[in-house]
């Protein structure tokens, strides 16, 4: 279904998770101070980070020991030997690699830089120890659980995206794209359809999950501006068990291996 218009409202002062917090609690409580509440059809777009962090994925790299085969292509990145064994732990194959790029199938299905392992705008430890934030064992199913306690707490039906940076092939800059999703549409197909000339159409399905996502980045920012989540309303949302595992292009596919 078309949407001739819908919004997407930044949702500030939300404030630094831990390990533990009641998201949907944090989540409703932004909604409220920013002049909101849910509404059947609402879309809440949270940022991978917090999501992260509260389901306890802030790791110490003193922590780690790395391997051989980490440290043998950390020297071939100009990377951390214990990044690279975090990276290759959360990775089902490495891509490509360079100085400087580690480009790695996750162990969710996408190809991204660094397996999604972050450390910027998180805490690190005492006496210059670094942490690394790894991304959601299963962001579908976090997207899924924190939907369900925002519909217990709300009384309506809303859907929950949950949104990472990515970059893409042949472009630069990154984009916000979806990594877990619940209560919505994500690909909208078109297939056995028609154009407006009448010609069938074959291949053309529309990623509405990243598309949202990547509205809803935009107004979050990706660097210093503390907004994690924003709400999204008047998309038309159908109430699906599509799942963002379902945008991962199947590896038979993928023309650049």
């Amino acid at each position: 279904m078309r949407t001739p218009r819908f919004e997407v409202v930044a949702l500030p002062g939300m404030p630094m998770v831990n390990a533990g917090d009641d998201l949907a609690d944090l989540l409703l409580t932004a909604i409220a101070d920013n002049g909101y509440s849910l509404r059947d059809g609402d879309v809440v777009a949270v940022a991978q980070k917090i999501v992260s962090k509260v389901e306890g994925r802030l790791l110490p790299l003193a922590g780690v020991t790395p391997s051989n085969a980490a440290i043998e292509l950390a020297a071939k990145t100009d990377k951390d030997p214990r990044m690279v064994q975090l990276v290759l732990d959360e990775s089902t194959e490495v891509v490509r690699h360079r100085p400087g790029v580690l480009i790695v199938r996750h162990n969710l299905g996408f190809v991204a830089a660094n397996a999604g392992i972050d450390q910027s705008n998180i805490e690190h430890g005492a006496d210059s120890e670094e942490n690394a934030l790894l991304l959601p064992l299963d962001p579908d199913a976090s997207a899924a659980a924190l939907r369900a306690e925002l519909m217990e707490r709300c009384g309506c039906t809303v859907s929950v995206l949950i949104t990472d940076s990515h970059n893409r092939p042949w472009r630069l800059g990154t984009v916000g794209t979806a990594i877990g999703s619940a209560g919505m549409t994500v690909l909208d197909d078109h297939r056995g359809g028609e154009d407006l000339y009448g010609r069938e159409l074959k291949v053309t399905l529309i990623n509405r999950a990243d598309a949202l996502a990547g509205a809803a980045t935009l107004v979050m920012g990706e660097t210093t501006e503390a907004i994690p989540a924003a709400l999204i309303r008047d998309m038309a949302t159908e109430d699906s068990k599509d799942t963002s595992a379902m945008i991962n292009r199947p590896v038979a596919e993928d023309l650049f291996r």
